[in-house]
């Protein structure tokens, strides 16, 4: 159980070139001696600066490495924590970044210290020592986690029980409650549904966008800006006349940010799940460098850095998985596909991410025969070799098609002797050949796993299976956040 409010976050390493990135975290406190006046122009942030029509901000003043104070965190749109986790895991803790490629060679379980304690868990990052003059870190703590699900406060309470957790619309938050915060770091995942195919695409039309739209408006009246900002959603949202708000009033408020397209398997996960980010600071930021992949991958799976021509020319992450075809009615392109990921040695296999048999009844989650015989054809069918899967949404265990990928445990069995000529059997046949193959759901916790849940995260008991997949569906991969997170305050 995690309850500590407050950890450390660490400085990183370059992955490309093991090289110590040499950038002073830029730290803002509450005292008078840990800020600074800026006056702000139209044309210029210098402080001073003359000419114009002139207003007062408040902005983070850089501080030396020995003064560091907390690094006060808000989590807007805070499900079940994902945000909170990622500063955790990926910032907190003692690590440094090492080539992936190394990772192959070398195995990527190993210790790793939280709150004190010693867990195991694979992630992209390998735990080593540091020097004696870096051990001190930067503690943070989330101030406020806010958020509309009262099932998703009930996990991140359960979790997080010394975080304060505000159940209450975004929309009814004053700029006066926000100020008594006090914040550095704001981290929000604002609801994905208004920039989606599934969601008639509404963009700030949609009801769902009017909190996003209030924080937008929230920002430059606050007495103080926080100095860092992360903000992910779907694929989609980089097209969207709400991003196009975003920028305006990062760009207003001086801001310098990036926006780039991530998937897990740029930290070596097997999961397909691409996702927008931005990230924002008062300083310059490069990105790109810290998320390398293999040049011979799967090009729509790599990071990429967003431009105007990109931007004009992306996909919504829903029509592009309703345009690939799943197993046995899927195209050549998209086998071919699948067998280029399954053979990129810089991803984990899914067997890494599986819960012990003995651990769990998995006659639970075998697909129900009526499920076999009705969507057999449109199955995203892996093994435990496998190094890829697809993403899990919210709808996983109670849809099918493009939920989420389902597991063979039968390894004895060849897939191809049970779906050649499988149209021309009996209804008893196909169930028997396909019950051979004994496919069943991943469970919730090996979903966090993929998802970069530590050990530590658990659900309450009185959680049902279908909620945990909902909420699952709805969060975020922590390690690909705290790797952003990492590079954001380094």
């Amino acid at each position: 159980m995690m309850g500590a409010s407050s950890v450390n976050l660490q400085c990183v390493q370059c992955w490309k070139s093991n090289e110590i990135i040499k950038s002073t975290v830029i730290q803002s406190g509450g005292g008078a001696g840990e800020q600074h006046k800026l006056k702000k122009n139209k044309k210029t942030n210098e402080e001073g600066g003359g000419g114009g029509e002139e207003e007062s901000r408040v902005l983070p003043m850089e501080e030396p490495m020995e003064e560091q104070k907390e690094l006060r965190v808000l989590e807007l749109y805070s499900g079940i924590g994902g945000m909170h986790y990622a500063l955790t895991v990926g910032i907190s803790s003692r690590w440094s970044l090492m080539d992936r490629r190394e990772q192959v060679k070398r195995s990527a379980w190993g210790p790793s210290r939280l709150h004190g304690g010693t867990f195991s868990i694979w992630s992209p990052w390998r735990l080593s020592p540091l020097d004696s003059r870096q051990e001190s870190g930067i503690p943070f703590q989330v101030v406020a986690a806010i958020d509309i699900n009262t099932t998703a406060n009930e996990i991140y309470s359960h979790n997080f029980p010394n975080t304060p957790v505000w159940n209450k619309t975004i929309e009814g938050i004053a700029v006066d409650d926000l100020n008594k915060l006090s914040f550095d770091l704001i981290v929000m995942s604002p609801p994905c549904q208004p920039f989606t195919r599934l969601g008639f695409k509404r963009d700030v039309s949609d009801a769902r966008t009017k909190s996003f739209l209030h924080i937008l408006d929230l920002l430059p009246r606050l007495n103080r800006l926080p100095s860092f900002i992360l903000l992910e959603n779907v694929k989609g949202f980089e097209t969207s006349s709400a991003r196009e708000h975003l920028v305006e009033t990062l760009t207003n408020c001086g801001y310098a940010f990036q926006e780039i397209m991530i998937s897990p398997t740029s930290v070596g996960i097997p999961n397909s799940r691409l996702r927008y980010f931005l990230v924002a600071k008062f300083s310059t930021l490069k990105i790109l460098d810290a998320f390398p992949h293999p040049a011979e991958s799967d090009p729509s799976e790599k990071p990429t850095v967003l431009s105007a021509f990109l931007l004009g020319n992306c996909q919504p992450e829903e029509e592009e998985q309703a345009s690939r075809v799943l197993y046995k009615v899927e195209t050549m392109k998209d086998a071919q596909k699948k067998l280029k990921q399954n053979s990129d040695l810089s991803l984990r296999q899914i067997q890494d991410f599986l819960e012990p048999h003995m651990d769990v009844n998995m006659e639970h989650y075998l697909l129900p025969p009526k499920t076999l015989l009705r969507y057999a054809l449109l199955l995203d069918i892996v093994r435990p070799t496998c190094r890829r899967s697809i993403c899990f949404t919210k709808g996983y265990g109670r849809y099918v098609e493009g939920t989420g990928s389902v597991l063979q445990c039968c390894m004895e069995t060849q897939m191809e002797s049970v779906f050649k000529g499988l149209d021309g059997c009996t209804e008893e046949e196909k169930l028997q050949r396909l019950l051979k193959l004994k496919l069943r759901y991943f469970t919730p916790r090996e979903v966090a796993n993929i998802m970069g849940f530590p050990p530590t995260f658990n659900f309450p008991e009185q959680i049902s299976t279908k909620q945990r997949y909902k909420v699952l569906g709805n969060s975020l991969n922590v390690q690909v956040v705290a790797r952003l997170l990492c590079l954001l305050v380094s």
